[in-house]
């Protein structure tokens, strides 16, 4: 889908988290994050929303979940993958899709494009990771290289589905 791309930040080993939290804590990422997400609907699982630390502004929040919960009434609840890409499709907003792990498996097939903080640095204790894609299938370019006061090196890149 044109209007769908997915936005994350994964170690070497396609890490993304820990205990419902992210990993690396990266100032500049989260700026990215900011950035790239800012007035856009967020696509998210229900964990990556608990796991937020705070109500991030100027987003629409679109949770996918079976369960049946009592959210904020400006969430938008979809309870099955059908129903939010039928509803991604009814908009020509571009949709972010923010995590987990599942949320993220379910949604790389119908992205067209990948945000994608490339972290050289592994996790052992890493319980949660970013599905395997073919990266053939991409094009890619790097929009930018950081690394931090404590030496780790990360890169922002941009991926294209080739069409």
């Amino acid at each position: 889908m044109k209007n769908v791309t997915i936005i994350a930040a994964v170690g070497k080993n396609r890490e993304l988290g820990k205990n419902n939290d992210l990993i690396w804590h990266l100032p500049d990422d989260l700026k990215f994050f900011k950035e790239n997400t800012i007035g856009k609907p967020i696509v998210m699982g229900l964990n990556t929303l608990k796991s937020l630390p705070r109500k991030l502004k100027d987003r629409q929040y679109v949770v996918l979940t079976n369960q049946d919960v009592e959210l904020d009434k400006d969430v938008i609840i979809v309870k099955s993958l059908d129903e939010l890409l039928d509803y991604i499709g009814s908009r020509e907003d571009e949709f972010m899709i923010i995590g987990g792990a599942s949320i993220y498996a379910q949604m790389i097939n119908h992205a067209d494009k990948m945000l994608l903080t490339e972290i050289d640095a592994t996790d052992k204790d890493a319980d949660c990771f970013f599905p395997e894609f073919n990266k053939n299938d991409w094009d890619s370019n790097v929009l930018s290289s950081h690394t931090t006061p404590e030496n780790i090196s990360y890169k922002h890149l941009v991926y294209k589905r080739k069409r």
